[in-house]
């Protein structure tokens, strides 16, 4: 591997871990377009391609606390959940485990390095199971998805069902 590659690499994975590091105060996300054309981040390429962790056998994770079609008031309330793995902070590279991410009013984010941090995807690095989101007035979508602690998605990825909700 090239000694730019290399530095680019190690830049990237720390920036990542740094991100989730740290519990983001809550941050409004923009409101959804139309639902004909809703709206999508666009996540820049990952700095290099890092390899993919098998998915645990039956890893699944699910919203605790909220559920599509729901009708909220903001700041709402969201947990979630994970069956077949274990939550560890950012970092850890044991077999098996992840962490949380929320996607917000996007599709799922490029599987072939680390997640974006930005206003569509919160990183939950610390191992954290439920946050307060503030999200604008109307229709948002939101979706889980379990990265390892390199904030890299698991293959396949474990993700679950996009839920649509309401904030009135």
């Amino acid at each position: 591997m090239s000694k730019f590659r290399t530095l680019g690499l190690l830049l990237t994975t720390t920036l990542a871990v740094a991100a989730c590091s740290q519990k983001a105060p809550d941050q409004a996300a923009p409101a959804a377009a139309p639902a004909a054309a809703p709206a999508a981040a666009t996540p820049a390429a990952p700095a290099a391609s890092l390899p993919r962790q098998k998915a645990p056998d039956g890893t699944a994770v699910t919203f605790v606390g909220i559920k599509d079609g729901d009708t909220v008031a903001s700041p709402v309330k969201i947990g979630f959940a994970v069956t077949g793995a274990k939550i560890a902070p950012a970092g850890t590279t044991d077999a098996g485990t992840g962490h949380f991410h929320l996607l917000i009013d996007t599709d799922l984010p490029p599987q072939d390095g680390p997640l974006p941090a930005n206003d569509h995807v919160k990183h939950y690095g610390k191992g954290q199971t439920e946050d307060t989101v503030t999200l604008t007035p109307g229709t948002h979508t939101l979706q889980i998805e379990l990265a390892d602690g390199l904030h890299v998605p698991f293959d396949p990825p474990v993700v679950s069902d996009k839920i649509t909700v309401t904030v009135k």
